[in-house]
């Protein structure tokens, strides 16, 4: 009976048919993920059976039912008996997941996503700039000066500039001591350093400027002045953003506030 409602079911193709190779578990879960969030299957939509997906992508009916598990643990679809596999919507999904967040990004033409991360991650990373001026030790500050100035070597190399930026925020991160806005934060950074669309497009004084911000938030944490760490942080985060965003599909730039 199975196999009958299998070889009758409507055809969906997902992936293009291809030939086993290590680890195809894991690409089967990242191509079902991209079907979902790319809208290829929509809230409601039924995932096609066991024996269709097995073809296409080219491996077992077990390495689709694991796949399958696996991105029901990641929120976007939920397996009812006797009602198959059915997609669920955004609001259920766990955003935070590496996969999910990737492809998110991947099909963020509108860069709407990388707006919000940008502002989740201004909000995180300012609190926790905060906690680091009422925190810091003068030992954590001498590293907070030596990621500093590691900075201001290298304003005129790009790829280590941009190393020792991230540098710097990774020791703010560690003086706050708030380890769940730290792994959160970092989570948010990874995915989107990923995506070409989030390095968008530097202006010749990007990365002065960058730096002159990074002075004020080095500023503040030394001063022990919390209020002006985290507006700080949230302001350069925020601007750095919107300084190499480019525009959207329809060629509009985000409304400032």
């Amino acid at each position: 009976m199975a196999r009958e409602r299998d070889e009758g079911a409507p055809r969906m193709v997902l992936a293009e048919k291809r030939p086993p190779a290590p680890m195809l578990g894991v690409a089967v879960v990242e191509d079902l993920v991209d079907a979902v969030v790319s809208g290829k299957l929509r809230p409601g939509e039924s995932l096609p059976p066991e024996g269709p997906l097995s073809e296409q992508f080219g491996v077992s009916r077990t390495v689709i039912r694991e796949s399958v598990k696996r991105v029901e643990e990641k929120g976007l679809v939920t397996i009812a008996r006797g009602r198959g596999t059915q997609v669920r919507s955004m609001t259920s999904w766990n955003l935070l997941d590496r996969v999910v967040l990737t492809s998110l990004i991947k099909h963020d033409e509108t860069l709407g996503i990388l707006d919000e991360l940008s502002v989740v991650r201004a909000q995180l990373e300012s609190v926790m700039a905060a906690e680091a001026a009422r925190a810091r030790t003068d030992a954590e500050l001498e590293r907070l000066d030596r990621a500093l100035q590691r900075m201001r070597e290298t304003v005129d190399d790009q790829a280590a500039f941009r190393t020792a930026d991230l540098e710097f925020h990774g020791v703010v991160m560690d003086i706050s001591g708030n380890r769940l806005a730290e792994s959160i934060a970092r989570i948010l950074m990874e995915r989107a350093l990923e995506s070409w669309r989030y390095h968008g497009v530097d202006t010749p004084d990007a990365f002065a400027i960058t730096l002159h911000e990074h002075e004020a938030i080095h500023a503040a944490i030394t001063g022990q002045d919390a209020v002006r760490a985290q507006d700080a942080m949230n302001g350069h985060i925020l601007d750095s953003w919107r300084r190499r965003r480019l525009p959207d599909h329809a060629g509009k730039q985000p409304k400032h506030s």
